[in-house]
Order: structure tokens, then C-alpha cells, then sequence
């Protein structure tokens, strides 16, 4: 175990380029920044009133429908055969129709909070630069995409990278 551990160790210090290996390295949680932004915050606000309107359209459709299958099938017994295939037809229609719905508003969701993260992210990234160039760090890393298992608090940049966007920075 000790021995497989080294060697990652071993391999991850290697791959570190030479220029690196000067300077210090930061790391920023975009994820936390983009959560606690008074605009990301804004912005999940804006999502969940999205999803909070889009879901009662599903759900009173959803009770429409059950209400038409519940009627379908209390006048099942009294039906003629053709009468109840153009009724069950139609409520498959219906059913299809519902669910392609669904997944119309989910994309629709997941483009506007895409559309929403990609504009606060492209801020945060000249914030993100611009502390990188000043203090002159060898590589400024996303802590959640580079893995980052460990590295000391003063090399953390979130709560400043959230002050600076809050104060207007990176537009």
C-alpha cells in the first residue's frame, strides 16, 4: 500500500512541468464561489423559480392525465371495443406528449443554468488570472477538477476570488 502510494506520489510530482517547480501553487473551489456569490446566488434564485413554474405545468398536466386514466378505466366495462382503442390511443398520445415535455423543459433548465454559470465562470477566470499574475503563482488550480486532496489554507484563493466578484472585479 505505502509502496503504491509513493509511486502515484512519484508520478504526480514528475508530470509537475519545470516552470512549476518555481513557484507556488493555488488552488480556487469555483463550485463554492459560484454558490456564494451574491450573483450565483441570484442566479440559483432565478433557476429555482424556473423549476418551481415548470414543475406546476407538469404537475397539473400529470393530474389531468390521471384523472383521464382513472375515467378510462371506471367506464372501461361499458365501452365499445373501438370506442375504448380511440380513448387508450389517445391517452397514450397524451402520456408521450407529457414526457416529451418534461424532457423539452429539463434541457431548457440545463441550457439557462449553463448559459448563467458559463458568464459568472468566464468573471471568476480574469479574477482568477489576474491574482495569478500579481502574486506570481505557477499554476492557479480548480479544487475540485485537479483533484486537489490536500494544500494549505493560505494557498486557498475562494474567499477572495467571492470578494472580488462581489465588488464588481472581472468585467
Amino acid at each position: 500500500m505505502k509502496y503504491t502510494i509513493s509511486m502515484i506520489m512519484f508520478v504526480l510530482l514528475s508530470s509537475i512541468s519545470p516552470a512549476m517547480a518555481d513557484g507556488e501553487v493555488a488552488y480556487v473551489d469555483l463550485q463554492r464561489a459560484l454558490l456564494e456569490t451574491n450573483e450565483g446566488k441570484r442566479a440559483k434564485s432565478e433557476l429555482e423559480k424556473m423549476k418551481t413554474a415548470r414543475q406546476k405545468q407538469l404537475d397539473e398536466r400529470q393530474k389531468q392525465l390521471k384523472a383521464l386514466q382513472q375515467s378510462l378505466e371506471s367506464q372501461r366495462a361499458f365501452m365499445k371495443e373501438d370506442v375504448l382503442r380511440k380513448k387508450e390511443a389517445e391517452f397514450g398520445q397524451q402520456l408521450r406528449e407529457l414526457q416529451m415535455t418534461y424532457a423539452s423543459l429539463q434541457k431548457e433548465l440545463a441550457a439557462e443554468e449553463g448559459k448563467l454559470t458559463n458568464k459568472l465562470l468566464a468573471r471568476m477566470l480574469k479574477i482568477v488570472e489576474k491574482i495569478g499574475q500579481e502574486r506570481k503563482y505557477a499554476a492557479v488550480l480548480e479544487r475540485n477538477e485537479s483533484r486537489v486532496l490536500w494544500a494549505p489554507s493560505k494557498h486557498d484563493l475562494t474567499n477572495e476570488v467571492i470578494r472580488l466578484f462581489d465588488a464588481g472585479k472581472g468585467k
